[in-house]
């Protein structure tokens, strides 16, 4: 089978109802296919129209009421009110099969009544969408959870909607005021590579459990960090560094040649293998921070090759509120995951100081200075969707 592209769409209850890590969880490990994009949108009432009358345009035959029930449902839950366009979060997988296999983890509609013990939580609608019929079988209640195409055809036409819309988008969403904008902060959140070397629930987990915070998701996207970014995302800590290991592991060069030589080493000697050996130890260290956030060492990357997407893959959150980076780094829990008490994220999924599943900003400047590194504003989302289905990867 030809490799495709489609996506999940969550609508905006089930976002505002904190429920995206959970729906994340299911596509990331029942699917066999890439996430490679993701993003906040917040469509005007143009993107909304199109994409209403898409679900009509698209209709199976076969399922007599269901895209009106869709449309209907689109024009009524996600066109902007009130004065401000509503948030949905939007994933783009990439694989063999993309649009079945979505479809078969999202899960059917139905638009017959269906009793409780009828259901499984097997599929995502399941287990977060709802549908009721009153007593004279009209529809009382509808909720789909998240929205996904029935054929390649229909992806294509809605993924160029959605990417004509972001053109021109910022990547981090403003739709709602708040009564005292002062106590408003924005925090920038990474889940690192390690969650995503293979397939799992980590990454939606993850999610699930800074939900506890209360705080707005108003902007992600998936990130290869190169390396020149890392360099300079990480660059206070190699002084750090410095400090913290060239000591010690001057300390353990000495012992070792006084053992192996039977000599004693004056002060001076001592105070140039710490600038030699110990210093090289702790920028060694700093490479490995760098190799497992972009995926390359840096001694070994050609001068040519800094600003290269890195070779692993992370995913970027801003997260919106009062006390946003409080409230974050208290569900992370310590930077060291053996100092982390239960039930923290880093203590859940972290291994130790540098493999601690999540980086997180600890203070309004450095969320400032972390989110220009990382380029926030933008996101490939729509230039991704452009070149995929211009090189006819849904024929």
């Amino acid at each position: 089978m030809a490799e495709e592209i489609s996506y999940v769409i969550t609508t905006p209850y089930t976002l505002a109802k904190s429920r995206t890590g959970g729906i994340l969880s299911r596509l990331l490990s029942r699917v066999d296919l890439e996430l490679i994009a993701a993003q906040i949108i917040t469509p005007d009432e143009t993107t909304v129209q199109a994409y209403a009358d898409s679900f009509t345009a698209f209709s199976n035959p076969e399922k007599p009421g269901s895209a009106e029930l869709l449309r209907d449902y689109v024009l009524n839950n996600m066109l902007p009110s009130e004065g401000r366009a509503h948030r949905a979060a939007l994933f783009l997988f990439r694989g063999e099969n993309a649009v079945s296999q979505l479809m078969d983890t999202v899960g059917a509609m139905y638009p017959e009544n269906r009793s409780i013990e009828s259901l499984n939580g097997e599929t995502i609608r399941d287990t977060y969408a709802d549908l009721l019929r009153d007593a004279d079988g009209q529809v009382s209640y509808f909720e789909p959870a998240v929205l996904t195409p029935h054929s390649a055809k229909e992806a294509a036409a809605n993924l160029r909607i959605f990417a004509k819309f972001m053109h021109g988008q910022d990547n981090v969403v403003q739709n709602l005021k708040y009564d005292n904008p002062s106590a408003i902060q924005r925090t920038l959140v990474i889940l690192k590579p390690d969650n995503w070397r293979v397939p799992s629930t980590r990454p939606g987990s993850i999610i699930d459990m800074l939900s506890r915070t209360g705080l707005r998701v108003v902007g992600t996207k998936i990130y290869q960090m190169s390396t020149a970014d890392a360099l300079e995302f990480y660059g206070a800590v190699k002084g750090a560094l410095e400090k913290k290991l060239a000591p010690k592991a001057a300390d353990n060069a000495v012992e070792l040649l006084e053992r192996e030589f039977d000599l004693v080493l004056d002060e001076n000697a001592r105070k140039g293998i710490n600038d030699s050996f110990g210093v090289a130890y702790a920028h060694y260290q700093f490479g490995g921070i760098v190799e497992f956030m972009s995926g390359r060492r840096p001694e070994e990357v050609p001068f040519e090759e800094m600003d290269r997407p890195g070779t692993v893959k992370s995913m970027v959150l801003v997260y919106e509120g009062e006390n946003a980076i409080e409230k974050i780094r208290k569900v992370l829990g310590p930077t060291d995951p053996r100092q982390a008490p239960g039930g923290t994220v880093r203590r859940d999924f972290g291994s130790d100081v540098m493999v601690n599943a999540v980086h997180a900003s600890d203070s309004p400047e450095s969320a400032t200075r972390e989110c220009g590194i990382v380029r926030i504003n933008e996101n490939d989302f729509s230039r991704l969707v452009e070149r995929y289905l211009d090189g006819g990867l849904t024929n």
